[in-house]
């Protein structure tokens, strides 16, 4: 039941699909509906993250951390020009493992919230 609230996310990859059912296991329905509309409100396709990564390199470093709530990073990406454009490079190249790391965080949060609300 709970796959089926997840398989229609966008870049959606069979780790996160795991991982997403394993939290939401133990949930009952009305939980694992509320889980998945306070995921999907707050996920960050890594296709996105790969194009706010790009921005970095001609408009203004660091802007994927702070779109994925880094702050201290994207402030320090910002003096230092992406520190000297090697960090932007680094990570255009993790940019999965960024959205991943960011997506795990608000699915915890969420999952938190959930089992709260019911």
């Amino acid at each position: 039941m709970n796959s089926q609230l997840f398989m229609q996310l966008k870049g959606i990859t069979p780790n996160e699909l795991q991982f997403l059912e394993q939290l939401t296991g133990s949930m009952s329905d009305s939980q694992a509906k509320n889980f998945a509309m306070l995921y999907t409100s707050k996920r960050k396709d890594p296709q996105d993250i790969l194009i706010f990564t790009l921005l970095g390199f001609v408009i203004v470093a660091g802007v994927q951390r702070f779109v994925t709530g880094q702050i201290g990073m994207g402030v320090l990406y910002l003096i230092t020009f992406g520190f000297c454009f090697i960090g932007t490079l680094v990570d255009l190249i993790n940019y999965k493992s960024i959205a991943q790391e960011y997506n795990q965080k608000v699915a915890l949060e969420a999952a938190n919230m959930a089992r709260m609300i019911n």
